[in-house]
């Protein structure tokens, strides 16, 4: 692989970086501050400023295809984009983006939802894991009943990410009992309008999903995403869309957490010298930038796959296993370098802290990843001498 950067992805990646140093780390305390008061931390209004702002200098649909206004940039520089991204714990993401399902809609969908998803006029959630359906995605509930042209939907969703805030949701019911998950899975286009209710989930991080409800809701037939009985398989294209992109950004919460050791480490003085001469502060500064290297080739690696058209499954569920296990034990260890004042909120690392246990859990849990990645090793998928063996 020779991943040697272009001038142009050089320049892409050091404006992002120059974007974020600028324009979202100045937002860190005011945003620490509202959340420790129970508000969000950047208002819809705040959010969009920056990504006009960001727009003004072409970016814009980061990964959406040219034809559709976007920038249309492959795997391995959206990753590296999403690592510069990590740097800051506020949640920011350039505007233009749509589930990568919706390009599966008919015209009339596309003008309905795709179109206006992009363009910022509306907010769509992903709708399939429910109270006994998280992992085991195939074991999903909730019923949709065609009822002439209409379809009526009942069932609950929990953890749905940006539910609360959605117009529409992509919500996955079974139409087929005797079919089961393959043949019996559709996937509808749902608007709040329909009467779907949500409710906040809090949870010990910012990051807020909600609980959804759907009681007798009904939707046209029209309104059904790609075709009747396959929505199994959009479910997991929407799941296998990236995972290389979560590990990705907890790479650049990585780098950010370790400068801040290394720049505490050099200043706090015990016993008449830095911390950073002692030999225990040395090694947790070590073995974090051997772990963050490593994930760093977990990541690229996997996203290097997936723009040569390799099936990158297995690398992506190793990025994503390693990168929330290391990532959890790297803000443990600068947390601990930091002492007491880690430990409190004047910092954001216990902010990091609470935040990046969420990645060994949700889009496909540690155990899942292992599962899957001991699976295709016994199956004869994969090899433990990689994809060069």
């Amino acid at each position: 692989m020779d991943l040697t950067l272009t001038d142009e992805e050089r320049e892409v990646r050091e404006w992002v970086r120059t974007f974020v140093s600028k324009e979202i780390m100045p937002l860190e305390q005011t945003v620490l501050e509202r959340e420790r008061r129970h508000e969000r931390g950047l208002t819809f209004e705040e959010l969009k400023a920056l990504q006009d702002k960001a727009e003004e200098s072409g970016f814009f649909g980061v990964q959406t295809p040219e034809e559709y206004g976007g920038m249309g940039l492959g795997a391995l520089m959206s990753a590296l984009i999403e690592v510069e991204l990590g740097r800051s714990f506020v949640q920011f993401k350039f505007g233009g983006d749509a589930d990568n399902i919706l390009f599966s809609a008919n015209d009339e969908q596309q003008e309905a939802y795709l179109l206006p998803t992009i363009n910022g006029d509306k907010k769509s959630c992903f709708a399939i894991t429910e109270p006994g359906a998280g992992s085991d995605a195939r074991n999903i509930r909730t019923t949709a009943v065609r009822d002439g042209d209409e379809w009526v939907i009942n069932g609950e969703k929990t953890f749905i990410t940006g539910g609360d805030v959605a117009d529409f949701c992509l919500v996955f019911a079974v139409t087929d009992k005797e079919k089961g998950a393959d043949g019996g899975v559709t996937c509808f286009l749902a608007d709040r309008d329909a009467g779907w209710t949500s409710t906040t989930i809090d949870t010990m991080g910012e990051w807020g999903p909600a609980a959804l409800s759907f009681q007798d809701v009904r939707v046209p037939h029209a309104s059904i995403l790609g075709e009747e009985g396959r929505g199994f398989e959009l479910a997991m294209r929407w799941i296998g869309k990236g995972r290389y992109m979560l590990p990705a950004r907890a790479l650049g919460a990585c780098e950010r957490l370790v400068e801040m050791a290394m720049e505490h480490a050099q200043n706090r003085e015990t016993f008449g010298a830095p911390i950073a001469t002692r030999q225990a502060i040395q090694w947790m500064v070590a073995d974090s930038a051997v772990e963050i290297e490593a994930l760093r080739w977990l990541v690229l690696t996997a996203a290097w796959q997936v723009d040569n058209g390799r099936d990158s499954r297995q690398a992506q569920s190793m990025a994503k296993l390693y990168g929330g296990v290391k990532a959890n034990e790297i803000v443990d260890r600068m947390l601990q370098i930091h002492g007491g004042m880690g430990y409190t909120r004047e910092l954001p690392i216990e902010r990091w802290y609470r935040e990046l246990r969420l990645l060994r859990i949700y889009e496909g849990t540690d155990e899942i990843q292992r599962r899957t990645i001991a699976r295709n090793l016994l199956a004869g998928h994969a090899s433990v001498r990689g994809h060069l063996g």
